[in-house]
């Protein structure tokens, strides 16, 4: 019987699940912490990971804790917040009251200000900063579908924590510089409120030049604002920040031979605000454009089309419809 003390899912979602999944498969002992909707599903149907690679890998549920209690964080060794940011302080207490003093907590959440909120939570604790690259699709009876490319990266440390994490199938990359590595993703992901409101595939939005335009129209906003603000941002991709404008205008023959060889993309895969929307849930809209429209106010700056889409999928939150669906030109408005 496996010994070692769990690592800990601190709120199984799509990335929660998939990650979690990923680790029991490769030996570790995992204790989820989700909703009693997933718990369910996963009790009906055990857990099932496929990804883009074409990889299927079948759990049953006796095969890891899983609960809606957070005592079932008692004996865990590492914490994995993988919460929407929202919810990031909410988790924190949750930690404090139910996770042991030495446990390492990790922040595997989008934007670029959750590891630092759990430290102010979680004082004297060890807490690390993270960055999932790839994009995880729910689709329902137990299936979690990794649908991009890329290495989870976390900041480095001396317990060594990111090869802890490491298992066949999910590899862990050690940084000495994760904030920069987050504000990359940062701009990565300016595209998640995009493939929103447009209701495309991402492999299919991103194939229309118009989109990209558009993409890196708001992508050079936001590096205005990072660089007022003295930031630094590493890609997480081959190639520097810097690229990402020019080659996302690129015509579309040549753009394609330059993804192929930078990213892999599953012809299914959405956003996850785009899921945000689909199911009505509160996206994370302020984590993500709505950081880079409180620097311009803070600088005195501008970012006209960042601000409109914030304003655009707030208007979607409020409908409750989903994907309104929308053109290139209706969101330049």
């Amino acid at each position: 019987m496996n010994s070692e003390r769990p690592i800990g899912i601190a709120g199984a979602g799509s990335i929660g699940c998939f990650v979690g999944g990923m680790l029991a498969a490769g030996g570790r002992r995992v204790a989820l912490l989700a909703r009693p909707r997933v718990i369910g599903e996963i009790r009906t149907h055990g857990l099932r990971l496929t990804s883009f690679e074409g990889s299927d890998r079948r759990l049953a549920a006796d095969q890891f804790a899983l609960s809606e209690n957070p005592d079932v964080f008692a004996d865990a060794a590492i914490v994995l917040v993988t919460v929407k940011s929202a919810d990031t302080a909410e988790m924190a207490e949750l930690i404090a009251r139910h996770a042991p003093a030495d446990a390492v907590v990790v922040s595997l959440q989008n934007g670029v200000g959750n590891a630092a909120l759990l430290r102010e939570k979680l004082p004297g604790r060890a807490v690390l900063g993270g960055m999932v690259p790839y994009n995880v699709i729910a689709l329902d009876e137990g299936r979690f579908h990794q649908a991009t490319s890329g290495d989870i990266v976390i900041a480095r440390d001396a317990a060594g924590t990111a090869e802890r994490l490491s298992v066949p199938g999910l590899r862990v990359r050690a940084t000495d510089n994760i904030n920069g590595v987050q504000w990359g993703k940062l701009l990565f992901n300016l595209n998640n409120a995009l493939n929103a409101l447009a209701d495309l595939p991402l492999r299919q939005q991103l194939a229309q030049r118009s989109w990209r335009k558009l993409y890196a129209d708001q992508v050079e906003e936001a590096l205005a604002a990072i660089k007022a603000d003295g930031i630094r941002p590493v890609s997480s991709a081959p190639l520097p920040v810097s690229f990402i404008p020019p080659l996302l205008r690129l015509p579309d023959a040549l753009f394609q031979i330059v993804l192929g060889r930078t990213m892999k993309i599953d012809p299914k895969a959405r956003s996850s605000m785009w899921e945000d929307l689909q199911r009505g849930r509160r996206t994370e809209i302020d984590y993500l454009q709505g950081v880079i429209t409180e620097i311009v106010e803070r600088r005195g700056l501008a970012a006209p089309l960042s601000r409109r889409i914030v304003e655009l999928i707030r208007k979607a939150e409020a409908d409750g419809k989903g994907s309104p669906g929308l053109t290139p030109e209706q969101i330049r408005g």
